[in-house]
C-alpha cells in the first residue's frame, strides 16, 4: 500500500469515496501528485470521530470525513472535490471574509456562528463552533486550511427555550395578585419581587442584596431569624397575621405569607419563596372580636399550612369533575391523612362535595383568586383554602394554600357548652392522664432542679425496684452511676439554660444493687422551676446490639480466613510456576556434554524467573505494606511527562495517551520505583480495560482534601493527585470492592497474576497516601493515587557507582543465621576479591568486634535474625564503632517497612553479584575515604 493510498484508507464511508473518485476532474489533480501535508491532513481527518473539513488550493476544494457529511444535508455527497463557495453559496458573505485571514495566515477560532443554510431545500437557522488553521506550503506560503468543527444549533436552541421558560415563570409570578420574593443564598438576597411586593414594601433597591440591608428595620422583629430557620432546616414556615412595623410607619401592617424553601435537584436548600397578602385592613375589622376569639387566634396561627398544586379535568360543558393532584408538601399528608401525590382526587375521595370541584374550575377558568372556609365530610376536617391561577391557563392548574380549621370550629361549638359540661371534661382529662401515668412502660417522673423527684409513675418501681416513696425521699443525683453523674447533671444544667427539651444516657440503680442503662429525654416545664422526665429501659437494646456486635466480629473474621486462603492458594500457583522453571533448568545443566549455547540459555531461564519471583514477592510486600521503601523527593508532574513514553508504547498505537500536567511542581516523598511501578501497573490495567483502542488520560494537580473512600472518613491536607481515566469496558459493581485484592482479576488464565492494582493499594498505603477507583460499566473507569504534598528538597540523589570487580583484600564482616546464604555470600565474596569472616548471629558478630574491629572494612548483615536483628545489630555498631559501615540485606522486615532503613544501605533480597557488588564499592569508597580524612 503506497503512502497515497494509505492516506484513505480505513477512512469509513468517506474513505471509499474518496478512493473511488476521479480527482482528476478537480483542481487538486490526481492524489500521487498531491503534496504530503495534504496526504497527512486528509488521514487525520478521515480517522477522527470530530467533524472536519480540508478547503485547499485558490478555489477551496472540500473534502471532508464522514462525521462532517450530516452537516451538509442533501449536499452530500456532491459537495466532495467541489470549490467550497459553490457548496455553500449562501454563506460567502459570512465566512468568506474568515477564510480569506486563515489565507493570510491568521488562525480563526469561534465558539459560535449563527449562519442561515439551505442545505436541505429550505432555510434554516444553524450555528456552529470552529477553528480554521492555516497549512502552509513549502514554501511558507498558506496553500490550504483545516478545520475541525461542531454544529451547536440543537444546544443554543435549546438554551433560547429554557431562558424563554425563565421570562414565563417571571410573567406568572408578576401576574400573582399577592406579593412575591425569591430570595437566594444562606445571606437571603433578593432574586425577583413582583410590584405586589413594591406596593407592600415601598420603593427601594432590591436586587443583588440581601435582606438585612433592604429592611434594616425589621432586626428585631423576627424575621431574619425566620428565615435562617426557613434556610437552615428545610422547612416551611406559614404565618397568619402576623405584624411587622417598616420604617417611617408608626403602625403595624399585619401579613399572611409563606416562606417556602427552594432546592436543587440534590434536595439540598438553595434559597427561599416569599409569598402572601397584606391582611391589615381585616385585622383592624376583627379588632372589636371578643376576648375569648385572641385566646384561639394564636393556635390557630401556629397549625401546619398545606400547600398542593392540582390540574382540572372538565367535561364537555365546561364543568369540573375531578382534579389531579401534581405536587403536595408534607402537611398535605398530614392533614388530609393521605399521600396522594399523582393520583385523581376520584380515585382517593370520591365523594368529595360537588362544591369543592366548583370553586377550583371557576378558579382555573375565570384566573380569580378564591378564598374559602368549608368543610370536607370525606375527610372529616374544616379548611381554610386560598386558591389561584397558575401556569399556562390551557393546562387548568390551580396553587391551593389551605389550614386545617378543625380544631378552631370545634373550640368554637366548644364554647357554646363549655359552662355545662366543664367539670365533666376535667374529670375525663384526669382519668385519661392517670391512665397514661399509671399504664406506660417507660418511667415518667416530675423533678425540680435542686435535686428532688415530686411525684414518679409506677414503672419506676417495675424497672428498677424502687418504691415511691424511697425515690421521692432521696436525691435523684443518688441513684446514678458514679461515672455518669458529671454528664447527666451537665445534661440538665444545659436543659435548663436553654430551656430546650433534651436527650442523654446514665446508669440507674436498682434495688438489687446492680445498674440498668436508661435513656433520658427532659423537657423543662413553663414555671422554670421544674422539669419532666422519660426514662426507656435499654437493658434488651443493649443486649442485642452486643450479640449484633458479636456476629459481625465472627463475619469479618471468616472474611479474614477466606483472603488469606486465596493469598496463599494464589501465591503458591505462582510459586509453583516458577519453580518448575528452576527446577527443569537445574535438571537439564546436570546433563552430560551440554553443548554451552544452551547451558547459557537454560542460566538464563534461571535467572530470569528468579527476577520474576523477586517481582512478584515485591507486589506482595508493597501490597501488605511491609516492603522497605528508599523515599526520595521529586516532581510527580515530572515523573509522569518521563514515563509517559513508556506508557504510550506499553498502550500500544491505537490508545491515545492525554497527560495534562501542572504548571506549578508537585513534590512528593516516595519511593520513585515504587511511584513509576504503580503508574505502570495503573496504565497496563486501563490499557486492558480498553482492548486495546480508546484514550488514556493521565493528570496530575495539587488537591485540599482526600475524599471519603471506602469506609474512611475524608482527609483534609496538601496532597497531590495522579489520576489515570480510561474510556474502556468498565468495571461492574459486585467487583469494585475486590480489585485491590491480591491475585483478584477479571482476566483469562495466564493472561495476570493480579498483583498490579494490589501493589498500587499498598504503596499508597505505605506512602501515607491513598487510592480511589470510579467506574461505569460501558464508559470507562478513573484510578486516583492520593500521595503527601511536600516542600521542593535541595537534595540530589547520587549516582550509583559501577560494580567492584576486585575487593582489593578488604576485610568483610558477614553476619547470616541462613547457611546457604551464609555460604553463597562468602564464596561471592571471595570470587570479588575480598577477604571475609562469616558469623551467624549478632552476638557472634560483637563477639568478633571485640576482639578486633580495626581488622574490618565494612560489616553485612542480614535484618531478620534469631536474637537480636540486624537494625539493633547496626545501632550497635554505629554506637560502639561510629567509622565502621554498615550494609543491611533484607527480604522482608516489618520495622523497615515502617521505620525505613535509618540512614543504613539496604540490599533487597535475592540480590545478584552486580548488585552486592555495587553497594559494597559504595560503602568502601566511603570507607577509604574515612582513612585518607584521618590521615
Amino acid at each position: 500500500m503506497s503512502f497515497v493510498t494509505s492516506a484513505f484508507h480505513d477512512g469509513g464511508g468517506m474513505g471509499a469515496r474518496m478512493r473511488a473518485y476521479d480527482w482528476s476532474t478537480t483542481a487538486l489533480g490526481l492524489p500521487e501528485r498531491w503534496p504530503p501535508a495534504l496526504l497527512t491532513l486528509v488521514r487525520v481527518m478521515l480517522n477522527s470521530r470530530q467533524p472536519m473539513f480540508i478547503a485547499w488550493g485558490a478555489d477551496r476544494t472540500l473534502i471532508y470525513n464522514d462525521t462532517y457529511a450530516p452537516m451538509l444535508g442533501e449536499r452530500h455527497p456532491a459537495a466532495l472535490g467541489k470549490p467550497f463557495f459553490e457548496t455553500w453559496p449562501e454563506i460567502q458573505g459570512e465566512v468568506g471574509a474568515l477564510m480569506d485571514r486563515v489565507y493570510a495566515g491568521d488562525p480563526v477560532h469561534m465558539d459560535d456562528l449563527e449562519l442561515t443554510l439551505h442545505r436541505n431545500g429550505y432555510p434554516e437557522e444553524a450555528h456552529f463552533a470552529f477553528s480554521y488553521t492555516p497549512v502552509p506550503g513549502d514554501d511558507g506560503n498558506i496553500v490550504g486550511l483545516f478545520c475541525a468543527c461542531t454544529e451547536t444549533t440543537r444546544q443554543v436552541l435549546t438554551d433560547r427555550k429554557a431562558a424563554s421558560e425563565r421570562k414565563r415563570q417571571r410573567a406568572l409570578l408578576q401576574q400573582m395578585p399577592g406579593f412575591v420574593a425569591v430570595l437566594r443564598e444562606p445571606s437571603h438576597v433578593f432574586e425577583y419581587v413582583n410590584d405586589a411586593y413594591v406596593t407592600v414594601a415601598g420603593e427601594r433597591d432590591y436586587i443583588g442584596r440581601n435582606v438585612r440591608e433592604v429592611f434594616p428595620e425589621l432586626a428585631g422583629q423576627g424575621f431574619y431569624e425566620l428565615l435562617d430557620r426557613v434556610y437552615a432546616t428545610g422547612e416551611p414556615y406559614v404565618a397568619r397575621a402576623l405584624p411587622i412595623r417598616l420604617v417611617g410607619e408608626d403602625h403595624d401592617r399585619h401579613l399572611d405569607f409563606i416562606y417556602q424553601p427552594i432546592r436543587n435537584e440534590a434536595g439540598a436548600v438553595i434559597g427561599i419563596f416569599v409569598g402572601g397578602y397584606e391582611v391589615t385592613d381585616q385585622i383592624r375589622s376583627q379588632a372589636a372580636l371578643a376576648e375569648s376569639e385572641s385566646r384561639y387566634r394564636t393556635l390557630f396561627e401556629s397549625i401546619d399550612v398545606g400547600f398542593c398544586v392540582i390540574e382540572l379535568r372538565f367535561d364537555e360543558a365546561g364543568r369540573a369533575v375531578d382534579y389531579r393532584i401534581v405536587e403536595a408538601n408534607p402537611a398535605f399528608e398530614r392533614q388530609t391523612g393521605a399521600n396522594v401525590v399523582g393520583r385523581w382526587v376520584s380515585d382517593f375521595a370520591p365523594n368529595l362535595e360537588r362544591r369543592w370541584f366548583d370553586t377550583y374550575g371557576r378558579v382555573a377558568i375565570t384566573g380569580e383568586p378564591a378564598h374559602v372556609e368549608d368543610r370536607a365530610d370525606v375527610f372529616g376536617r374544616w379548611f381554610d383554602v386560598r386558591a389561584l391561577r397558575i401556569g399556562d391557563p390551557a393546562e387548568h392548574r390551580v396553587a391551593v394554600l389551605f389550614t386545617d380549621i378543625s380544631e378552631r370550629k370545634r373550640m368554637e361549638d366548644a364554647l357554646q357548652v363549655l359552662n355545662a359540661t366543664l367539670a365533666l371534661q376535667v374529670s375525663e382529662r384526669t382519668a385519661e392522664r392517670d391512665q397514661l401515668w399509671t399504664l406506660s412502660e417507660d418511667m415518667l417522673a416530675r423533678a425540680n432542679y435542686e435535686g428532688m423527684m415530686s411525684g414518679v409513675s409506677p414503672a419506676w418501681t417495675r424497672v428498677l425496684g424502687w418504691t415511691e416513696a424511697e425515690l421521692l425521699s432521696r436525691s435523684y443525683a443518688t441513684f446514678m452511676h458514679p461515672d455518669d453523674m458529671g454528664p447527666s447533671l451537665a445534661a440538665l444544667a444545659r436543659m435548663s439554660a436553654t430551656r430546650r427539651a433534651t436527650r442523654f444516657e446514665n446508669r440507674i440503680a436498682t434495688l438489687d444493687g446492680g445498674w440498668k442503662p436508661i435513656e433520658w429525654t427532659v423537657a423543662p416545664e413553663p414555671d422554670g422551676a421544674n422539669f419532666i422526665a422519660v426514662g426507656r429501659d435499654l437493658t434488651l437494646t443493649k443486649a442485642r446490639e452486643a450479640e449484633l456486635a458479636t456476629a459481625q466480629e465472627a463475619l469479618r473474621q471468616a472474611q479474614k480466613m477466606e483472603a488469606v486462603g486465596q493469598l496463599t492458594g494464589g501465591v503458591a500457583h505462582d510459586f509453583n510456576n516458577l519453580l518448575t522453571v528452576i527446577k527443569s533448568s537445574t535438571d537439564l545443566l546436570k546433563r552430560p556434554n551440554l553443548p554451552e549455547e544452551r547451558r547459557q540459555r537454560y542460566i538464563g531461564a534461571i535467572s530470569d524467573t528468579v527476577d520474576r519471583a523477586a517481582k512478584l514477592t515485591g507486589q506482595l510486600l508493597a501490597f501488605a505494606r511491609r516492603q522497605a521503601l528508599k523515599p526520595e523527593v521529586f516532581d510527580a508532574g515530572q515523573s509522569v511527562a518521563t514515563i509517559s513514553d513508556m506508557v504510550g508504547t506499553l498502550s500500544g498505537s491505537r490508545i491515545k495517551v492525554v497527560t495534562d500536567l501542572p504548571d506549578e511542581p508537585c513534590f512528593i516523598n516516595a519511593d520513585p520505583s515504587q511511584f513509576d511501578t504503580a503508574l505502570v501497573n495503573m496504565a497496563v490495567n486501563a490499557r486492558d480495560a480498553m482492548d486495546g483502542e480508546g484514550t488514556l488520560t493521565i493528570t496530575v494537580h495539587p488537591v485540599p482534601v482526600i475524599p471519603p473512600i471506602r469506609s474512611h472518613p475524608a482527609v483534609r491536607g496538601d496532597f497531590v493527585a495522579v489520576c489515570i481515566e480510561d474510556t474502556g469496558a468498565g468495571i461492574a459493581p459486585d467487583q469494585i470492592e475486590h480489585i485491590f485484592e491480591p491475585f483478584f482479576t477479571t482476566k483469562d488464565v495466564g493472561q495476570g497474576t493480579g498483583l498490579g492494582l494490589s501493589q498500587v493499594f499498598g504503596f499508597a498505603k505505605q506512602s501515607g497516601g491513598e487510592v480511589r477507583v470510579q467506574s461505569t460499566v460501558g464508559e470507562g473507569t478513573m484510578f486516583v493515587l492520593y500521595l503527601p504534598r511536600v516542600e521542593a528538597s535541595a537534595h540530589s540523589p547520587q549516582a550509583e557507582p559501577e560494580p567492584l570487580v576486585d575487593g582489593h583484600g578488604m576485610c568483610v564482616l558477614v553476619v547470616e543465621d541462613n547457611a546457604d546464604v551464609g555460604t553463597f555470600a562468602t564464596q561471592t565474596l571471595a570470587e570479588l576479591g575480598y577477604v571475609t569472616v562469616w558469623t551467624t548471629n549478632a552476638d557472634e558478630a560483637l563477639a568478633e568486634l571485640a576482639k578486633d574491629a580495626d581488622r574490618f572494612d565494612v560489616v553485612f548483615t542480614d535484618v531478620v535474625m534469631p536474637g537480636m536483628n540486624g537494625i539493633d545489630l547496626a545501632h550497635r555498631i554505629r554506637q560502639d564503632h561510629h567509622d565502621l559501615p554498615v550494609l543491611l540485606a533484607s527480604g522482608y522486615s516489618h520495622v523497615l517497612a515502617q521505620n525505613g532503613t535509618f540512614g543504613f544501605e539496604l540490599l533487597h533480597k535475592p540480590y545478584s553479584v552486580e548488585q552486592l557488588s555495587r553497594l559494597l564499592r559504595k560503602v568502601a569508597t566511603w570507607q577509604r575515604r574515612k582513612r585518607i580524612m584521618g590521615r
